[in-house]
């Protein structure tokens, strides 16, 4: 037998994704902030949130068809792309500010830019 979805089932996963959003926006301020000093990972999304972690995922993957990852990776990567603009500041210590290491901050940012974060600087200075 096939579940029909209902109009409150609709507006419960959209309440469900932008609790989720405002979430990840505000622990994503803190961190940046210095407030705390560790990244969320989604089970302590969902605890807050009163949900299974798995459930949780299911909601954001059908309401947006992206995983939940995808919402801080994007804002993960815009707090990069801000803080490449100041080029007093070396890469390495943006990467340890995002809690990444060297390398694997590259691979990041080379994964959804195309470029590595040292060439993406290098643009943004030549634009300048």
């Amino acid at each position: 037998m096939i579940a029909k979805v209902t109009d409150v089932d609709v507006s419960r996963n959209a309440e469900i994704l932008a609790r989720f959003k405002e979430i990840v926006e505000r622990h994503m301020d803190d961190f940046m902030a210095g407030r705390v000093d560790k990244m969320f990972e989604l089970k302590e999304i969902a605890d807050i949130i009163c949900l299974h972690p798995s459930h949780l995922s299911k909601v954001i993957k059908l309401e947006t068809g992206h995983h939940a990852c995808y919402f801080y990776e994007q804002r993960i990567l815009l707090e990069a792309k801000k803080l490449l603009a100041d080029t007093a500041l070396p890469i390495g210590a943006i990467a340890r500010k995002l809690d990444y290491d060297v390398s694997n901050f590259t691979k990041f940012f080379k994964r959804f830019t195309s470029v590595t974060p040292s060439i993406y600087r290098k643009s943004l200075v030549q634009d300048a």
